[in-house]
């Protein structure tokens, strides 16, 4: 699902030649007095890392690079710790005590010679940093093997996004697209949050990180369609004036429908 892919490679096209994954460490230092991790959970946001095999040889100049890429995806910074000749070595270790350093590294499943990157946020955050960081880390390390080919639908996407410019819920991918829970999901959701949650059917292949097929099943229903748009503030009559005829023609009974498009370029 979207969200799985997300929260696991933190890109809703992942790259599955390699793993990586995005590791949550948010239960394990819920009650960490390290300020940068603490409070970031008392926000209501996350803590979760990646462990990078052979990490530990990354030059300071190296890591300066990584970090910039962190600041360009929303992060403040760049925390991590290497562990080289059976010791922790960060300039974060200090502020983490013997307990929370093992889990971390238990988590992880690290080893002596790997690196720990961690991300410390919003939880959306948070995934578009790591997510980023795994890309350029897998770059890097030369982890994107040219001979594989690794397929994967993702699906379930949100129906509604936050736009933080506007600070209020948009459309996320296409509006045409059918919610799942039809209409009453729409008459249910009485906050934004509620609203958030509505998942819509739609679907992308992807291939090596690349989204190389999308496709949706058709919002068919006029109810359906003013729902929609009303969600977000968009009234009836604005519809008909924008979609009158797509309206119109569904008003005649168009039968259920659905489809995808091929990037054939990308493939």
């Amino acid at each position: 699902s979207y969200e799985e892919a997300m929260n696991k490679y933190g890109s809703d096209r992942p790259d599955l030649r390699f793993g990586m994954e995005l590791v949550d460490l948010s239960a394990e230092l819920q009650n960490t007095e390290f300020g940068v991790f603490g409070g970031a959970l008392k926000n209501g946001g996350a803590v979760k890392a990646i462990c990078v095999k052979n990490g530990a040889s990354l030059s300071r100049s190296e890591i300066d690079k990584f970090t910039e890429s962190a600041k360009q995806a929303g992060a403040g910074g760049l925390a991590y710790i290497n562990l080289k000749d059976g010791e922790v070595q960060s300039p974060i270790a200090k502020f983490l005590t013997g307990a929370e350093l093992d889990v971390i590294q238990s988590k992880l499943e690290a080893k002596d010679g790997d690196a720990i990157f961690f991300g410390a946020d919003s939880l959306g955050v948070v995934n578009k940093v790591l997510g980023v960081l795994r890309n350029e880390f897998a770059e890097h390390f030369k982890l994107k093997d040219p001979s594989k080919v690794a397929l994967a639908w993702v699906v379930d996407f949100p129906f509604y996004e936050w736009d933080e410019k506007r600070n209020r819920i948009d459309f996320g991918h296409n509006p045409f697209s059918m919610p799942k829970g039809g209409l009453e999901a729409f008459e249910a959701a009485r906050t934004d949050q509620d609203k958030l949650a509505i998942l819509a059917d739609q679907y992308d292949m992807v291939m090596n990180g690349y989204e190389i097929c999308s496709g949706a099943v058709r919002n068919y229903k006029p109810e359906l369609m003013y729902g929609a748009f009303a969600a977000v503030g968009t009234d009836k009559e604005s519809v008909d004036k924008r979609f009158g005829g797509m309206i119109k023609a569904f008003k005649f009974g168009a039968p259920p429908h659905a489809g995808c498009a091929f990037g054939l370029d990308r493939i």
